[in-house]
């Protein structure tokens, strides 16, 4: 179970305390509650500070980074916050590719009043494409957050490197990849995490597997990283020389599948080694930061049986992470990047014609898609409370959430306010 945050009167942030300690606050009406995502109380009354040593320690990813927050108490490290934190950089390449196809055919129909210009654009040094600056921006967003509710004393960073060059053409030769104690550690490592971790063939988890070629090397294959997956023992010998169209002639979905997957690129590679010193760049700036290889992370998680998460691993980076508890009742927080809106003022179908305007003004009767507010539906096939996030606003004032019971929409006089949306989804 998570700790809640605590901050005085003052906002000078305190220790994290149990959730039932925050309970009994609550009820005794010392404290309010100041946030809800992350659930933060606010003491009525000013403390004096007796802080520990708290770490925040990340493990950034190319589609999810873990954070965890790790303190040092008598009987040693342990986790006491955790998050999976999802990045939105394919929503934003994907916005951008469909911004550029719309242009280029209005360009098409010369029905421009001027010319393109394209001389007058310069990129700054250390500039990043959108959808990689937008996991920069999420990682440092979420640790000024932080220092904002708990007192931090350091940062440590996983730098994970995946070596795409060797991973295309293993064969390559050069000072740079003289064979030592680490060959071969990018591809099995790269291959790790495009499988998932899986049989290709009989989809076993928690095994033993080992680098299987799909053609064979007797038939022609490489070493190519595009012809390489994983397998079992029983499933690797069962194959053999043969080639995989007829091994799986009887699985066609399987057969589609691995052939599909084996051809996916390499951009969560690159995405990564592009991001890296990014990232650690961004929080060395913040606070005082260290950095630690992914393969020190794998043998701490792996000497102490954990399991393979993004929030785990990022527990066990660092010296500290060598022996950190982590409780068994633990579970992240998923937080999702969504974004703050759009600025397009005239929408478009998908050719490009305009289709409608966007709402004149951003909030309705105080509120706007991506508050986290509080509905009391008086009667009707939905009544009761919920707790959700605002899906849709109109300007007549019915608004729309989502429940597991499905969509409700209601007037806003039932709806209270709880917490600006910060362009995150959070859940549990």
């Amino acid at each position: 179970m998570h700790r809640v945050f605590v901050i005085d009167k003052n906002k000078q942030v305190l220790m994290p305390c149990h959730c039932a300690r925050a309970r009994e606050l609550l009820n005794k009406g010392k404290a309010y509650i100041y946030k809800y995502a992350p659930f933060t109380i606010r003491l009525k009354y000013a403390v004096e500070a007796n802080c520990q040593e708290i770490e925040i320690k990340l493990d950034p990813g190319s589609k999810a980074t873990g954070i965890t927050l790790v303190g040092n108490f008598k009987r040693g490290w342990r986790v006491i916050w955790a998050v999976n934190l999802n990045h939105r950089g394919q929503a934003i390449k994907n916005a951008l590719e469909s911004r550029r196809s719309l242009r280029r055919s209005r360009r098409s129909r010369n029905t421009r009043y001027r010319q393109a210009r394209f001389n007058n654009r310069r990129r700054p040094q250390g500039w990043l494409p959108p959808s990689l600056m937008s996991r920069v921006n999420n990682v440092t967003n979420w640790v000024k957050k932080l220092q904002a509710l708990i007192p931090i004393t350091c940062c440590h960073v996983e730098t994970v490197r995946f070596d795409t060059q060797q991973m295309v053409n293993p064969e390559i030769t050069g000072i740079s990849y003289q064979r030592g104690e680490l060959s071969g550690y990018e591809v099995r490592e790269y291959l790790l995490e495009k499988w998932q971790r899986t049989c290709a063939y009989c989809h076993k988890q928690n095994i033993p597997l080992e680098i299987e070629h799909i053609v064979p090397k007797s038939k022609g294959g490489t070493n190519r990283i595009s012809n390489l997956t994983l397998a079992c023992k029983p499933c690797n010998q069962r194959k053999g020389q043969q080639d995989i169209t007829k091994f799986l002639a009887s699985k066609p979905t399987v057969l589609k599948r691995i052939q599909a997957q084996a051809r996916a690129p390499l951009k969560d590679a690159a995405a990564m080694n592009a991001t890296r010193y990014a990232i650690g760049n961004a929080l060395q700036a913040l606070l005082k930061t260290s950095f630690w290889s992914g393969g020190r992370t794998k043998y701490n998680r792996i000497r102490q049986g954990y399991a393979k998460d993004h929030w785990i691993d990022s527990a066990c980076v660092g010296e500290s992470g060598a022996k950190v508890f982590i409780p068994t009742n633990l579970k992240p927080l998923l937080i999702t990047a969504t974004g703050r809106g759009t600025r397009q003022v005239v929408r478009v179908n998908k050719y490009g014609f305009p289709r409608g305007k966007a709402g004149r003004v951003k909030r309705v009767y105080g509120l706007q898609t991506g508050d986290l507010v509080r509905l009391k539906q008086p009667r009707g096939k939905y009544a009761g409370t919920y707790i959700a996030r605002l899906a849709g606003i109109r300007a007549r004032g019915d608004f729309d959430i989502i429940t597991p019971k499905g969509k409700i929409t209601s007037s806003f006089k039932n709806y209270t306010l709880l917490q600006r949306g910060d362009g995150y989804a959070y859940s549990s």
